[in-house]
C-alpha cells in the first residue's frame, strides 16, 4: 500500500506529514493513523501479528519510541494486543477478553463460562431496503440495500434476548440464516472471518419498556413484562458504522453490566 512516511526528524513539523491528520499533530499520532489505515485496508488480519516496532520504525522512518507510543494507544483502544515475548497482534473477537467487551448481559451468578454460549434461533435473515432512520444511522442513503436479521438468543433453553440487526448490504453480501445460526463463536468473530469486518467500538442507548403481544410471545413472557431495550450502533475502523442492533432483554435471571473508567 502507498503511504507517505514522516521524515526521519521526530518533530511535528517534519516534511511529509500524513495528510489524514493536521500538520501540527504529534508524530506518533501520525504513525498511529498510518497503522490504523493498514488495519482498515486489511494488510494485517484479526489475530495476525503486525511487524515489529523496529520494522515499523524503518518503514515509516521514525524512531522506535515513536512507533511504540502509537502502538500503546492502539493497544489501549483494544485494536492491538501485546503478547509478552511474542509480539503485537491485531485484536480479534475470537479472543475472550475482546469478546466480553461487547457482552453486557451477565447471569446473576456472575459466571459467564458456566452458563455457556447462547443458543441462537434465527427467525429471519433477508435483504431489504434501508428506511430513512436505518440509513441515517448506518451512513447510507434511503433505499440502499441492507441485511435485516431477527433472532432469539436463549440461555439454558430459556429465551432471553430478542434482537433485530441491520447491516450494510454491500459489506455483508451473501450473509444468510445458516451462517448466523451455525457459527459457533461470537457473531462479531464471524463477521471478521467471513466478511472482513471488525467491530472496534459501539455506542448504546438503554431504556425500560413493556413487552407487546408479539415480543411476549417470542420471549415466552407475559405481555407488559418489563424488558430492557438496548440499541447499539457498532463501528469498524475510522468510526464507520457497520451494524444497528436493537435488543430486548429479559432480566429475571440476568443483569446488564457496564464498566466505567
Amino acid at each position: 500500500m502507498s503511504q507517505t512516511p514522516p521524515s526521519s526528524n521526530d518533530s511535528a513539523a517534519a516534511d511529509g506529514a500524513v495528510q489524514a491528520t493536521p500538520a501540527f499533530s504529534p508524530l506518533y499520532q501520525q504513525i498511529k493513523v498510518l497503522i490504523l489505515q493498514s488495519l482498515q485496508d486489511g494488510e494485517w488480519k484479526p489475530g495476525e501479528a503486525i511487524p515489529s516496532e523496529i520494522e515499523l520504525a524503518a518503514r515509516f522512518r521514525v524512531s522506535q519510541g515513536t512507533v511504540r507510543k502509537a502502538i500503546d494507544e492502539l493497544a489501549a483502544e483494544n485494536l492491538l494486543v501485546r503478547r509478552q515475548g511474542k509480539g503485537t497482534f491485531v485484536a480479534t473477537h475470537a479472543e475472550q477478553h475482546v469478546r466480553y467487551r461487547f457482552l453486557r448481559l451477565i447471569p446473576d451468578s456472575g459466571d459467564v463460562d458456566t452458563e455457556g454460549p447462547a443458543q441462537r434461533e434465527v427467525l429471519e435473515c433477508k435483504r431489504a431496503r434501508a428506511s430513512a432512520d436505518i440509513a441515517r444511522t448506518l451512513g447510507l442513503r434511503t433505499g440502499d440495500p441492507v441485511v435485516q436479521v431477527r433472532r432469539i438468543l436463549s440461555f439454558g433453553g430459556v429465551p432471553t434476548i430478542l434482537e433485530d440487526l441491520w447491516l450494510p448490504g454491500n459489506a455483508f453480501k451473501g450473509l444468510n440464516a445458516g451462517q448466523m445460526a451455525g457459527y459457533h463463536g461470537p457473531t462479531y468473530a464471524m463477521f471478521e472471518v467471513e466478511f472482513g469486518v471488525r467491530m472496534v467500538r459501539a455506542e448504546e442507548r438503554i431504556r425500560a419498556v413493556a413487552a407487546d403481544a408479539q415480543q411476549a410471545m417470542l420471549l415466552k413472557v407475559e405481555q407488559h413484562t418489563p424488558l430492557l431495550s438496548v440499541e447499539r450502533v457498532a463501528y469498524t475502523y475510522n468510526d464507520v458504522p457497520m451494524e444497528l442492533r436493537r435488543g430486548l432483554y429479559v432480566t429475571e435471571t440476568h443483569h446488564y453490566r457496564n464498566e466505567l473508567s
